[in-house]
């Protein structure tokens, strides 16, 4: 066995053996490169030159500014102040509350980019909420976790950063208006498979719909989806960068939560900024190891290896990205979201923009989405797990009740990876469009 094929062997074999053993994913990722840097001859410095290197990117500041600003703002009192608006808008319906949920979580993403923490948030306050007026609990839970989702796909997403910056070359305004749509027919996929088991079950209408009582909320929210304005309009206007964005974000969202809503109290916004170190600290020591593999699988031609044993298997494009969705959807099963867009787009993206034929954003719509089904599925589901913890339901029973919504979210994936202009018909309608050559 030549030097090339040992190194390869070591740096997937000891990752995946890793991963099976629940060894924390940033070890796992640090520790097989580690071992294929030595097999290669390299000398550990590289490691750390490596590492330096890969948080050392100015679009890579974003990431903190935006976990920071989520994390106020959930601590902030915006939650109570969403609910209420989606409520003055589909509580009307049949099934009200899952509605609700589903809408919420539409402006509550738009506001933290973490499905963790809109299940946390969320689902802390409509849970309980939902049981009450007779909703089963293992359904209420099963809202409430696929709903989440749409956070990941509306802006401010902090982990479109960091696909941007692991693709390379890739807008990061473009991405932030490519989700809005996604998310809409996510949500509405979602609130389609409500209504129907809703019909099914009998579970009960809210109050009729009130233009006045709308009018007053959206006022009381307007403070918490200005935050969302500011950074979008912002990036794609061209006033600030995205990590200029995001700072001036955290601030407004500051001022917000301590002197608008009064959610927080200085005291709360230093336990808010404890919150976010340990998150950080997570995310970018994964960012920093994630590069130095990255490196290895660019020197090994492992990309170029993935490519040709792919379409060995098959020419046809549309098969080709069922596959692409399909590797997606099994890596999510077993790793978190942040190390799969590490890891697997710089292997993936050259097939799908070279070989399928799509556009680099409609891709990155595509992995984030597909992650997002990924954190709702055993066994690493993070927030499957939240779920299950806050609504206080066996996760048998959760996954259970996710079965119909899984079919919501599979087609909504298939319609975004077939159809482009859902992903980027608002970039270029708004002049946020940028294209990339691959």
């Amino acid at each position: 066995m030549d030097t090339q094929s040992l190194a390869i062997l070591v740096l997937l074999g000891s990752f995946f053996v890793m991963i099976f053993l629940r060894f924390p994913i940033a070890y796992a990722v640090g520790l097989s490169s580690v071992f294929c840097m030595l097999v290669q001859g390299n000398s550990l410095n590289d490691v750390c030159r490596l590492m330096v290197k890969g948080i050392s990117s100015f679009s890579l500041m974003a990431v903190p500014f935006f976990i920071t600003m989520g994390v106020l703002m959930g601590s902030g009192g915006i939650s109570d102040k969403l609910i209420a608006l989606a409520n003055s808008c589909v509580g009307w319906m049949r099934g009200g509350l899952a509605q609700v949920n589903v809408v919420a979580s539409y402006f509550f993403g738009g506001i933290s980019g973490s499905a963790s923490a809109d299940t946390a948030s969320l689902g802390s306050i409509l849970i309980p909420m939902m049981v009450d007026e007779g909703y089963d609990a293992d359904f209420s839970t099963a809202v409430t976790i696929t709903s989440s989702c749409e956070g990941l796909l509306v802006p401010p997403s902090h982990n479109m950063v960091i696909y941007a910056t692991t693709a390379g070359g890739i807008s990061v305004g473009s991405l932030f208006l490519a989700g809005y749509l996604p998310a809409a027919l996510l949500a509405a996929s979602l609130m389609i498979g409500s209504y129907i088991i809703s019909v099914k079950r009998g579970y009960p209408k809210g109050e009729k719909f009130s233009l006045k009582k709308f009018i007053i909320q959206l006022g009381k929210s307007i403070w918490a989806l200005a935050a969302v304005i500011i950074v979008v309009v912002g990036v794609v206007g061209g006033l600030f960068t995205a990590t200029e964005s995001a700072a001036i974000a955290v601030i407004y969202s500051l001022i917000v939560s301590v002197f608008i809503y009064k959610g927080l109290n200085w005291k709360g916004v230093w336990k808010a900024l404890e919150e976010c170190i340990n998150t950080l600290s997570i995310v970018l020591i994964l960012i920093a190891t994630s590069s130095v593999f990255g490196y290895c699988l660019t020197t090994l031609h492992v990309p170029d290896m993935a490519a040709a044993a792919i379409t060995s298997l098959t020419s046809n494009k549309i098969v080709l990205i069922l596959l692409l969705n399909l590797i997606l959807l099994v890596l999510g099963c077993i790793m978190d979201m942040a190390p799969i867009i590490l890891i697997a787009t710089p292997i993936l993206l050259p097939i799908a923009t070279g070989i399928c034929g799509l556009d680099p954003i409609q891709f990155g719509i595509m992995v984030v989405l597909n992650c997002g089904i990924g954190l709702l599925t055993p066994p690493v589901g993070a927030v499957l797990f939240i779920g299950s913890a806050v609504g206080k339901t066996p996760m048998e029973k959760v996954v259970k009740a996710t079965l119909p919504f899984y079919g919501c979210m599979i087609l909504c994936l298939l319609l975004v990876s077939f159809i482009p202009q859902i992903s980027l018909i608002i970039p270029k309608l708004l002049g946020g469009y940028i294209p990339t050559n691959f």
